[in-house]
């Protein structure tokens, strides 16, 4: 059996199968949210919810009463939905083996397992998978944040060019429930017919300004803007708690380290950076052959290094502690000079 994302198993449930268990666990509770959230809203109509919908929570109940609930028959309906919340917080789950043996087909059940997983090794992970279906879903890497903004606007119709994504990803994060919340917070803030998020709009309502950021700064140094980098430095120095000196050093080292994978690369096209960094898309790919042809692959090895040591600064090692901005500003000129 191919093995199932979160697409595939959203794209079954909107084609009306549904399996009879459901484990949804991991790091990212996002995935896990939305497809019981799905379940709950589509397996059953509003009047077939009042007697057939049974939501559960981890810390309040136990397996055996899940398991009774389970083998119930739907009233009036198709189907019944068994929801477990918070199942991380559930013992005994060794005990639903038995039920999985031969689960009731009128029964979906759903586990909404928060912040792990359930141990893969145990039987009973084995006999979910047989049966129905495990998802473990981990946190995103911020290389893939891009793809996962992009994909959400595309599903609910809007665009935005590849500078408010890179604004966005850089001034939330990983945090895809809350990139979800704030996206449809600038969805609304559209009016008129319009479906394209600016970075005014980013600027506006989420508060990162589209000029003095860790995207125009990474842009800045690629490109050698030595006024524009500084200018953008100048302005993290005055506005520090807005612009923590971690996550600039933690985005510029990131870049960097793909650079110089990038000169391994046995195709240097944007096509051939891009499947040998493993990106899904070649959105970006210009940057990485943009800085490979300004600077050379020592070069990248001693930003590298200088990163670091501005990153150990930061956290008070490397000699007498200096405010941020020094030694952003000290980091900068090292690089571009």
């Amino acid at each position: 059996m191919a093995k199932l994302t979160y697409e595939t198993i959203i794209a079954e449930l909107k084609s009306g199968k549904y399996r009879p268990v459901y484990y949804l666990m991991g790091e990212e509770s996002y995935y896990t949210d939305k497809i019981t959230d799905y379940i709950i809203e589509n397996a059953l109509d509003e009047i077939e919810r009042e007697f057939n919908l049974t939501v559960f929570y981890g810390l309040d109940t136990n397996i055996e009463d899940v398991i009774s609930t389970a083998r119930r028959y739907p009233m009036m309906a198709e189907r019944q939905v068994v929801v477990v919340k918070e199942a991380q917080m559930m013992k005994n789950i060794e005990l639903l083996t038995n039920y999985l043996k031969m689960p009731l087909e009128s029964t979906v059940l759903v586990f909404a397992h928060k912040n792990g997983s359930l141990d893969k090794r145990k039987k009973v992970a084995a006999e979910i998978e047989r049966v129905g279906v495990v998802l473990e879903s981990k946190k995103l890497k911020d290389e893939q944040l891009p793809n996962f903004i992009n994909g959400y606007l595309r599903e609910n119709g809007l665009v935005a060019d590849n500078k408010t994504v890179q604004m966005l990803a850089e001034s939330i994060g990983a945090d895809l429930s809350r990139m979800a919340g704030e996206i449809d917070k600038l969805s609304i803030a559209l009016s008129g017919g319009v479906n394209t998020i600016t970075p005014d709009l980013v600027e506006e309502h989420i508060g990162i300004s589209k000029e003095f950021n860790n995207f125009e700064l990474q842009n800045a140094i690629i490109n050698k803007d030595i006024y524009k980098a500084n200018r953008i430095v100048n302005y993290f120095a005055q506005n520090p708690k807005k612009n923590p000196i971690q996550m600039t050093l933690a985005l510029l080292f990131g870049f960097f380290s793909n650079v110089m994978m990038a000169y391994y690369a046995p195709d240097k096209s944007e096509r051939g950076v891009a499947e040998f960094l493993g990106l899904r898309s070649s959105w970006g790919v210009k940057d990485y052959i943009t800085a490979m042809r300004n600077y050379k692959p020592m070069a990248v090895l001693q930003i590298l290094h200088l990163i670091r040591l501005a990153d150990a600064q930061s956290k008070g090692a490397e000699g007498a502690a200096l405010p941020d901005g020094e030694i952003m500003r000290e980091l900068l000129y090292k690089i571009l000079h």
